[in-house]
């Protein structure tokens, strides 16, 4: 790894973290945050497979309330490191993603409560008439943000491919790993669930499960997959167009001059 390499590593690694909070650009999800690593390090297809693997991980982390949800930016940024310059499989990949999400969910929630001390400043700033003081409170708790994920990212970089770190991961025992593999395939499946229920789309759920038939019984490859769902989208708006049609043509019929999509509940476009 070049000086260079090194160093654009440590910043990709600080957008993430600076992403995980701003939830923006979404810099900080593993298929993003894997794929610009890939591209520091010269092996952007390995990037862009371990990222679109773990993205089905992290399909359903999202922060509800005061629970934090697994952190994706360091999990996705270290595992990335460890594949491509650890020389390591994409599966130990995934199986180091789950306890380093784990991890960064307690730096962050550590570095969130360290940022209260900066959001009292901040009053004390506002009480001031102090706009300035008020700007720097902000860039500094997204600078703790910044070094909790390019900190871990640059000791492993620093490591990573060395006989002492591939003989620490070969180490790892198979059940372990495999274990690991495994539940992060149950992760996939609740993440599947929760924007499911979260859609709340019924009438749609007859193409989710032809799918998985499709699936099962077929060898289609994610390129059909993805030519049969946009034909089955445009079947179904053609039949949604022809169900908002026949009831504007009802009302206009018996001389109504209202707005007929006015009466069309929002659960018909589901």
């Amino acid at each position: 790894m070049t000086s260079l390499q090194f160093i654009l590593l440590i910043v990709v690694a600080a957008i993430a973290g600076m992403g995980s909070v701003l939830d923006e650009c979404q810099f900080h999800r593993p298929l993003v945050a894997c794929t610009l690593v890939g591209l520091v390090l010269g092996d952007v297809t390995t990037g862009i497979i371990l990222g679109g693997t773990l993205e089905m991980l992290a399909l359903g982390w999202m922060n509800v309330g005061a629970a934090m949800a697994p952190d994706a930016a360091l999990a996705s940024v270290i595992s990335a490191i460890l594949v491509i310059v650890g020389h390591q499989s994409i599966g130990a990949g995934i199986a180091l993603a789950v306890p380093l999400a784990a991890a960064g969910q307690v730096l962050t929630i550590f570095v969130r409560t360290i940022t209260v001390f900066f959001q009292h400043l901040a009053d004390k700033f506002a009480a001031k008439g102090n706009g300035f003081g008020i700007e720097m409170c902000h860039l500094g708790g997204l600078l703790l943000q910044a070094l909790r994920v390019a900190v871990p990212a640059a000791a492993v970089a620093a490591v990573a491919g060395t006989d002492t770190v591939s003989a620490m991961l070969d180490s790892i025992p198979e059940v372990i790993t495999r274990g690991l593999q495994v539940s992060g395939g149950f992760i996939v499946v609740v993440g599947y669930a929760m924007v499911i229920n979260m859609m709340n789309a019924k009438s749609l759920m007859p193409y989710f499960f032809l799918g998985f038939l499709v699936a099962v019984f077929t060898n289609v490859n994610l390129i059909g997959f993805g030519a049969i769902g946009l034909i089955c989208a445009y079947f179904h708006i053609k039949g949604l167009q022809r169900d908002i049609a026949a009831q504007n043509a009802g009302p206009a019929a018996g001389g109504s001059t209202g707005n007929a999509l006015d009466d069309i509940d929002d659960s018909d476009l589901m």
